[in-house]
């Protein structure tokens, strides 16, 4: 192969970005030949000739682009453990629906579980029915806090207070028609940190 492709060296560039977008690695010379329906051998005859020319990084087994080096392909893989407040979250496996990937660059790495939210108790704080919230595990809360609370046998998510006099849990809905549940017992289970919702 004398002359390169111009226009296969442009997808083969796309196609790494999107591989490190979406698994976090980089793609072996047989992911990019049978992605783009090329050989492994021309694939690899690719990536030595544009890591000459300056078009990627490529040590013959990692390839990266000028794009691929300035993302963070670091993530926390994260359980949806159903949802709140009807589910109560367990970490179990068994009752895991699914795992998402949270890159480190947003949501830091710490020990995080998902839930959906249910019901319209927080749409002033921006949490509608559907979204998916984040969830810090943590025992403890701040004044303040969204927290997700297990009451009665069911969690639930409410902004966490402490009356000032008598030093009972408030868990406080974030919708005007609703009242503060002051329950006798209450365990925080986390503390919700981002929602991710479809816009």
């Amino acid at each position: 192969m004398r002359s390169k492709n111009p226009e296969l060296m442009n997808r083969i560039c796309e196609y790494v970005e999107r591989c490190v977008m979406r698994r976090g690695e980089s793609p072996s010379t047989a992911d990019i030949g049978e992605a783009l329906g090329i050989s492994r051998a021309t694939a690899y005859r690719y990536l030595v000739e544009m890591d000459a020319r300056g078009i990627i990084s490529y040590d013959g087994g990692t390839v990266s682009t000028e794009k691929t080096v300035k993302m963070n392909p670091e993530i926390v893989m994260t359980p949806v453990v159903g949802s709140v407040p009807c589910g109560t979250p367990q970490y179990e496996e068994e009752n895991i629906e699914e795992y998402i990937a949270l890159p480190t660059a947003v949501f830091g790495n710490d020990d995080f579980f998902a839930l959906r939210a249910s019901g319209d108790s927080m749409i002033d704080a921006g949490i509608d029915d559907g979204d998916l919230v984040v969830v810090r595990k943590r025992k403890e809360a701040a004044e303040g806090d969204i927290v997700v609370a297990l009451v009665n046998g069911q969690s639930t998510l409410k902004r966490f207070f402490r009356d000032k006099e008598t030093g009972r849990v408030i868990l406080h809905p974030e919708n005007s028609r609703m009242k503060d549940i002051v329950p006798d017992e209450c365990y925080i289970q986390g503390v919700a940190c981002h929602i991710i919702k479809a816009l």
